[in-house]
């Protein structure tokens, strides 16, 4: 990130601006997925109220980004990353994925899961690359999904 991002909780005046980002995000998907991603239905004054939404913002406090994740058993469920069309290319997504690992070690989870739209077929490039593997494909909710995930904190001895 070339120029200063700093990552808090959302607070309850975010959530416009956090529907606007994933407005921004994921409206390219929705001719090709044949309605609205899920993340564009979330309930996102819910699940700012409930702690689960950090925001990513830039040098004049302007949100970038935004992330969704909470504690599911042993791991932590990245439910939804989107940055803004002015944050894309910058780093923030990566960002806001690390913060969410960073909080699942803190919490002493030992893995991330995220799940995207098989459709959504940058993102299925892109979280290999973050060191996610695929672990299953299903339809659920009328989506066809793909699942990764990402183990934290294990060190192999030799």
């Amino acid at each position: 990130m070339s120029e200063r991002t700093v990552i808090r909780q959302a607070v309850a005046a975010d959530e416009g601006v956090v529907r606007a980002c994933a407005e921004q995000a994921y409206t390219q998907y929705v001719e090709v997925i044949g309605r609205k991603p899920a993340p564009m239905l979330a309930d996102f004054g819910a699940q700012i109220a409930a702690g689960q939404v950090y925001v990513a913002t830039g040098e004049q406090d302007e949100v970038r980004g935004f992330v969704v994740f909470f504690a599911v058993g042993q791991h932590m469920l990245l439910e939804n990353v989107a940055v803004s069309e002015a944050g894309r290319g910058k780093g923030i997504g990566k960002a806001l994925i690390q913060f969410c690992e960073a909080e699942a070690l803190r919490l002493g989870l030992g893995s991330v899961q995220l799940y995207t739209n098989v459709k959504m077929v940058d993102n299925l490039s892109i979280y290999p690359r973050l060191g996610y593997v695929e672990t299953e494909r299903r339809s659920e909710d009328g989506f066809d999904r793909v699942y990764f995930e990402k183990r934290l904190g294990i060190t192999q001895t030799l």
